[in-house]
């Protein structure tokens, strides 16, 4: 079971079920905030997906980690990017607002943790439980994880 740090020292263990490169990609929904409350599908066949999991947006790391895939996602053509985190829907549409992220979607993985789990990010102990660890998958068109990186420090 791969394991976190937070300013270096062992957080937690991560829960789920671990994917790697070659994988087929779960298929998990989420909701979004814009539009909001509605739907969104990770994972399947089809499309490009570059899938950003952060703990929360309310943070100075993963804040800036979201603006900067913003500004990328710009220059990325016929790829999906979708940023995932345990914020409540209204919380990401104000970030978004606020920041002027318009390049990707943000979603909520809040209700029942279905990226954190599916995906083996899932903070499972300590201060951050219930928490998802910074982590990029890129998904290809056949629905497989083609680049995987978990953020060993929060």
């Amino acid at each position: 079971m791969a394991t976190v740090t937070f300013k270096n020292d062992i957080v937690c263990n991560l829960a789920g079920t671990e994917i790697n490169v070659g994988d087929t990609a779960p298929v998990v929904t989420v909701v979004n905030c814009d539009p909001m409350l509605q739907n969104e599908q990770i994972g399947g066949e089809g499309k490009v997906q570059l899938v950003v999991a952060v703990p929360s947006l309310d943070t100075g790391v993963c804040d800036a980690e979201t603006r900067r895939f913003n500004q990328e996602a710009a220059n990325l053509e016929g790829v999906e990017v979708v940023t995932v985190s345990m914020d409540l829907p209204f919380a990401s549409q104000r970030f978004c607002s606020t920041e002027g992220i318009a390049n990707l979607s943000v979603a909520s993985d809040y209700i029942d943790k279905a990226v954190s789990k599916a995906y083996g990010v899932l903070m499972d102990d300590n201060k951050l439980k219930g928490l998802s660890a910074r982590a990029v998958f890129v998904i290809d068109r056949s629905g497989e994880i083609v680049y995987k990186e978990i953020v060993q420090e929060v």
